[in-house]
Order: structure tokens, then sequence, then C-alpha cells
């Protein structure tokens, strides 16, 4: 397993071994004690799948309070991954980081809480899982703008298919700091 830091610490790519033939190949996409070794958190509480067509975009999501980590990778087709860095007070506030992550590499992407999440599919479907360190709690899941201009993500898509919820989140610094997690806390 390679661990690859990105621009916000934190957030790290991890290339799984691969063992490949003729028949196929193996690979874990999860051990716990490699992971945490790694720096990743051992403590996952509910995994997730997701099928989406060629450029529906999801996100950007967040969970304040209760935010979570997720572990994030696509079992068929490709997506643009992205992660931004929410918390207030942080120094890489509103900065962003993205990674493609697909069947093919089979990368996946560390995302802890404190960042807002997303992707977009760039291929005719894609096969999207994650795992997460704390459950799904609606009362406290909020949205980011995915074409926040005061963040800038350069989007391989120019109209992505949105849902209603996505296509109203609010841009980063309309949000209020309440509803925004603390860096360091």
């Amino acid at each position: 397993m390679n661990i690859v830091a990105t621009n916000l610490p934190g957030v790290v790519i991890i290339e799984p071994q691969i063992f490949g033939d003729s028949r196929g190949f193996f690979m874990e996409s999860w051990h716990q004690d490699r992971y945490e070794a790694a720096g990743l958190p051992g403590a996952f509480c509910q995994d997730n799948v997701s099928l989406s067509a060629k450029g529906v975009l999801r996100g950007l999501h967040f969970q304040h309070p209760q935010g979570q980590g997720k572990l994030v990778s696509v079992l068929q087709g490709e997506v643009f991954d992205v992660a931004v860095d929410i918390r207030v007070g942080s120094p890489t506030f509103g900065k962003w980081v993205s990674a493609r992550l697909s069947s093919d590499n089979k990368r996946q992407l560390y995302v802890p809480q404190g960042f807002a999440h997303g992707f977009c599919v760039l291929s005719e479907g894609a096969l999207f899982m994650y795992k997460c360190t704390d459950y799904y709690n609606p009362a406290t899941e909020t949205g980011l703008l995915w074409n926040d201009p005061d963040i800038g993500i350069a989007w391989p898509v120019d109209d992505p298919v949105l849902s209603a919820k996505d296509r109203n989140n609010m841009r980063l610094r309309d949000i209020p700091r309440a509803k925004l997690p603390s860096f360091g806390g």
C-alpha cells in the first residue's frame, strides 16, 4: 500500500497493492491494522454505495456536528473526487484537492472530518463506495455549493446533473460559522 499526501493535511490518496494475473486481480480494500499504521482511523461504522450516471455531480456534502470521515473508492467506472477544507481557523480553509478514482486505478481517497466532499462521474456510470467514521444524520447534514466561485473547483463538467438539494447549497461565505467545524476541535 502506498500513501500519497495531498495539499490538504489529512486528506490522502491510498494506492492499494494489487495482485493480478491472467484470472483477474486481488486487493485488500480495507485492513484495519495496516490503515491505522498509515494514520487512518480504524473506527468505521457505516458503508454506503451509490450508482450514478455520466455527468452526475453529488456534493459537496458534510455533517456538523457529528462529522464523518470517509474512505472513498470506485468499484466500477471513474469519478473526479473532491475534498474542501471547511474548518474555521484552518490555514487551508476554503482550499480543495481532487483525485481521479476509478475501477482501473483502484485508488482510494480518505477525507477526514471537517471537509466537504463531492464527486462527479466521468464514465458512462460509476458505482461508488465509501466507509464512514460516523453514522449519517440528516439533521446535521449541510451542503456547500458545487461551483462556489470563492473556492474555484476546476470541475471537468460544465453543466452537471444535480439534485435539487445540491443545486440549492450555499456558498462557503454564506454558511453560518456555527454550522462549520472548527480547526483543531
